[in-house]
């Protein structure tokens, strides 16, 4: 098949979007934890997974017709995902504040980094960690500071009530307790 049919292109436009406040210069928080993440899987791109895929490629490529090559073609394609990748996470390494939650070690107060215990006016209880944008999984109730409950939550004090503004109306959040990581 020509390559005029398929749309592969070398472009950024694939890349995952950064959220509004994270365009045009602003701030990246990380923990160390997560920006060593981030780290370990760049050098891994680097230094481990891009060699073999290059190596793949280059045995394919010398097997002769490229055209209905899988390997080359997969390969080829393997390489542009890694690259990608790698600018990506090059971008987020170069503009992440590293911020250290554990500093904020026995301060009742809502910072970056920590586990907040809440309850909602409907009596649900709910504890959250506040973190970057590179480290945040609902899955794990982790959040992103950018995030309409963190952002609510920040700079507020255990016992504190404070609106968050939903789409549905406004609820209150109760903070019932603020806890960070010790230092390691």
């Amino acid at each position: 098949m020509s390559k005029a049919f398929t749309k592969e292109t070398d472009s950024d436009e694939d890349e995952p979007a950064l959220p509004a406040s994270m365009q045009g210069g602003g701030k990246n928080y990380i923990t160390p934890q997560g920006y060593a993440r981030l780290r370990s899987e760049l050098l891994s791109l680097i230094d481990e997974e891009r060699p073999k895929v290059v190596d793949i490629v280059h045995w394919a490529a010398s097997n002769g017709d490229r055209s209905e090559n899988g390997d080359y073609l997969y390969g080829k394609k393997r390489l542009r995902e890694i690259d990608r990748r790698i600018r990506f996470l090059t971008k987020r390494l170069e503009i992440a504040e590293v911020v250290d939650p554990s500093t904020h070690a026995g301060s009742d107060q809502v910072f970056f980094g920590a586990t907040v215990t809440y309850v909602d006016d409907e009596d649900v209880r709910r504890t959250v960690t506040i973190l970057g944008v590179d480290e945040a999984d609902n899955a794990r109730q982790q959040i992103s500071w950018i995030s309409p409950v963190a952002r609510a939550l920040l700079k507020a004090r255990e016992g504190d009530e404070v609106a968050l503004q939903t789409p549905a109306g406004t609820r209150t959040l109760e903070i019932v307790s603020v806890n960070y990581p010790t230092a390691q």
